[in-house]
């Protein structure tokens, strides 16, 4: 059986291991300067973009659009983000990237996203909320940044290391008192506590970052950044002034939201108005 002399050593070793893992895979956002911990490669997760992209393609519940009206206005809005993406601070990695997209019949589902590697996909649910082609380019801007970020490369590595050190404070706390079930219901409290403080408060960054960066592609497209506030407001009324609290949610709250787009929106403006805009057309369906 190991000594608590001997268990407060692989603590401490794991405490190295943990502190060196933080240190090795850290990045600087080329827009916000903030520092990002990636621990996976580029390549890695550009497979699994692709992987997950496969199962959301392949499963019997998910229709594929076969309607031009409703394929033609997300292609020629995401083919504008792609080129505006490889002219961005960003333009190695979106050349990198082998860029797809597909629009899902599911007029329920308010959603879309973009995985690693290029990987778009748009739910026709998000268009009456999107409503036009300036408040698409919004939306996709915003879940492309994600993806140019790596925000999710980014995510799982905090959560890798957020796991390790909690085995490390586990390990310590049962040590320290010789009680393993001790040390079981601090790594359940401390697992809680470290949700809340820890990985959601870095998603909302994520999604902050994702809303600055993705009208600034918007805007390089040609498309009017306005639209973006026009579109959360929109999303704030149809969810009535409901959602979780901002505390605990991933997302900033909408009026958050909304006035951090108007804190950006001259430097948006300023690079809408060195391009040629894009005519406002509305999404089909759309009155």
């Amino acid at each position: 059986m190991r000594t608590v002399k001997q268990r407060s050593r692989s603590a401490f070793v794991m405490v190295m291991s943990v502190a060196l893992a933080s240190l090795v895979g850290c990045e600087t956002n080329p827009y916000t300067g903030r520092s990002q911990l990636l621990m996976t490669s580029v390549s890695q997760e550009m497979q699994m973009g692709a992987q997950a992209y496969s199962q959301v393609k392949n499963d019997p519940k998910m229709h594929q659009s076969q309607d031009p009206r409703e394929i033609e206005p997300v292609r020629r809005v995401a083919a504008r983000i792609i080129e505006a993406a490889k002219r961005s601070k960003y333009a190695e990695m979106a050349n990198q990237f082998q860029w797809e997209v597909t629009v899902i019949k599911d007029d329920k589902t308010m959603n879309a996203f973009a995985l690693p590697g290029g990987k778009i996909a748009v739910y026709t649910g998000i268009f009456p909320v999107a409503k036009t082609e300036a408040g698409l380019a919004a939306v996709l801007g915003h879940e492309v940044t994600h993806a140019l970020a790596r925000h999710g490369a980014e995510r799982m590595s905090q959560g890798q290391l957020t796991n390790a050190a909690l085995q490390v404070l586990g390990t310590a706390t049962g040590a320290a008192g010789g009680n393993a079930m001790l040390g079981q219901a601090a790594m359940a409290a401390l697992g809680a506590g470290a949700q809340v403080g820890v990985l959601l408060p870095f998603s909302r960054k994520h999604e902050s970052e994702a809303d600055y960066i993705g009208i600034l592609l918007a805007a390089d497209a040609g498309y009017d950044p306005r639209e973006s506030i026009h579109l959360w407001e929109r999303m704030e009324q149809m969810s009535g002034g409901k959602g979780p609290s901002e505390f605990l949610s991933t997302h900033p709250g909408h009026e958050t939201r909304i006035e951090q787009l108007k804190k950006w929106m001259p430097e948006a403006m300023a690079l809408y108005q060195a391009k040629q805009p894009v005519p406002m057309a509305l999404l089909p369906g759309v009155q």
